[in-house]
């Protein structure tokens, strides 16, 4: 997986993100916890570490997915 570093500190990111919007909000219903969950390891196994996601998707429905 190639890497993107953002800013000046050195953060290292996946070039390829994955977005989390349509997990909790704009689609239809949310997926389900337990889905989602499957989902963003599934993507973080394969070298995504670049998850975009945003606080008005619930509020922070996506955030509590990914911690």
């Amino acid at each position: 997986m190639q890497k993107r570093t953002l800013g000046n500190n050195g953060l290292e990111v996946s070039a390829l993100g994955l977005g989390c919007m349509g997990l909790s909000f704009g689609y239809g219903q949310p997926t389900e916890k337990n889905e989602a969950v499957k989902l963003l390891r599934s993507a973080y196994e394969q070298g995504i570490t670049f998850f975009d996601t945003a606080e008005a998707y619930g509020p922070y429905a996506n955030e509590e997915l990914l911690n």
